[in-house]
């Protein structure tokens, strides 16, 4: 079982281009970025950079993401089955690049 980083990222940023301006905004996500829902039993929102999207670390995330969701979740986001703790201490260090 060989892991499909590429289509991984592919797929979300499709997901992300069907997501017009205007609902975006409605939903409070600013340009250049994606919300995100994070959690194992109750989900929190999260808004990132889409420049998170490229860091190795984060694309481990989207691929479990879309194991055990796909990328059409009824949350209306991309769900991202980790602890929330864990999500923080993470996306805390790409701020330390």
């Amino acid at each position: 079982m060989g892991i499909r980083l590429p289509s991984v990222i592919s797929s979300a940023m499709q997901n992300l281009k069907k997501q017009s301006f205007q609902g975006r905004k409605e939903y409070g996500v600013p340009k250049g970025h994606v919300a995100v829902y994070v959690g194992e039993f109750q989900w929190k929102r999260f808004i990132v950079p889409i420049s998170y999207l490229n860091h190795p670390c984060f694309k481990d995330l989207l691929n479990r993401a879309e194991q055990e969701f796909g990328f059409n979740h009824p949350m209306g986001a991309i769900t991202i089955p980790c602890k929330e703790d864990d999500f923080i201490d993470l996306t805390s260090r790409f701020l330390a690049l």
